[in-house]
């Protein structure tokens, strides 16, 4: 198996440096300074276990990798880039005949629900990744995840129906989780998962806004949003998972700070900090927003974080420029 990471940032760059870690055959796919940084000096991967530094195959995109037979496509992108990167690796020829959509495997490693939905519009077999991993892109060629004991925890499961070879597939990604370091359960209701871990999603931008989810009037903002999403599945008949199995999953884990290294905030907070110009929030807060829409049911705080997410990464704000109190006002007049 070979594991083609498209998306070389905080958590593909973890990912797949782990897995190149312990001899597992991995592409990076980067771009950018982080492209250059790879092809010179490799990847620099610390967790609570120590460093290690990786120099696997490099790639710009699909043209420099040469499909076949037993790859697995890794989405690490953001979102709001799914769409670019299924269209770019969908049609590839994979050796010995049929396109990566035909015959290739891919995997949604990323926040939100509506990834899975749209590769399954293009590839015949979608596997689901709930990821609980917290990673952070220090910079060009240096990544790293405070999880212990384990580096972090990735539910996989099929997205849909899978065609009659896929377990097979599935079990062995699983197990070359397993082999790197993090704890992979397999799941059959995977989907459920995730949109339990939408639900925690939903305060990225609380934290991105806002700078932290410490003072009363942000987890107050925080448990606003939280309670529109709980509202917003009930009525769309979404299933999520119970409590009990939830934290069964995550038992004893948590997530230590690393010697010399000062952790921001999740993915949406360093959207901001490094001035991506792209943000999360249309495919967490804003799944809600849909959902929503089309029930009839009422989500302000949602609909908020969302806009002024969205506006904060366009306009190259900072973590933290914005209050909580301004927001739920804000919220409160819609």
């Amino acid at each position: 198996m070979r594991h083609i990471i498209i998306g070389t940032g905080a958590v593909g760059g973890v990912v797949g440096g782990l897995l190149a870690s312990v001899g597992k055959d991995v592409v990076l796919v980067a771009r950018g300074r982080q492209l250059a940084a790879l092809r010179a000096d490799g990847l620099q991967v610390t967790t609570a276990a120590g460093t290690v530094r990786v120099r696997p195959v490099v790639a710009a995109g699909p043209d420099d990798v040469d499909l076949r037979a037993g790859d697995v496509l890794v989405l690490a992108v953001k979102s709001q880039d799914t769409a670019d990167a299924l269209a770019a690796w969908s049609d590839r020829p994979v050796a010995g005949g049929g396109t990566a959509a035909e015959r290739l495997a891919v995997v949604c490693a990323q926040n939100g629900v509506d990834n899975e939905r749209a590769a399954l519009r293009r590839f015949a077999r979608v596997i689901a990744m709930c990821v609980w991993l917290p990673a952070t892109f220090l910079e060009p060629g240096r990544v790293s995840a405070g999880g212990t004991p384990v580096p972090g925890v990735l539910t996989v499961g099929h997205a849909a129906a899978p065609p009659t070879d896929a377990d097979d597939v599935l079990a062995g990604y699983a197990q070359e989780l397993e082999d790197a370091g993090f704890r992979a359960p397999v799941a059959a209701d995977v989907m459920a998962w995730k949109y339990t871990k939408l639900l925690t999603n939903l305060a990225n931008a609380v934290e991105a806004l806002c700078g932290s989810l410490r003072d009363d009037d942000v987890r107050d903002l925080a448990a606003r949003a939280d309670a529109e999403g709980r509202a917003v599945l009930r009525a769309a008949g979404i299933v999520t998972l119970d409590d009990a199995v939830h934290d069964a999953a995550r038992a004893g884990f948590r997530v230590d700070r690393l010697p010399g290294q000062e952790r921001g905030g999740g993915s949406s907070w360093q959207s901001l900090a490094r001035g991506t110009g792209s943000i999360e929030s249309d495919h967490l807060n804003g799944e809600i927003v849909l959902l929503g829409r089309l029930h009839g049911v009422p989500t302000p705080v949602n609909a908020v974080l969302q806009r002024r997410a969205r506006q904060a990464s366009a306009a190259g704000a900072r973590p933290g420029a914005t209050t909580a109190a301004e927001l739920l006002t804000e919220a409160a007049r819609t």
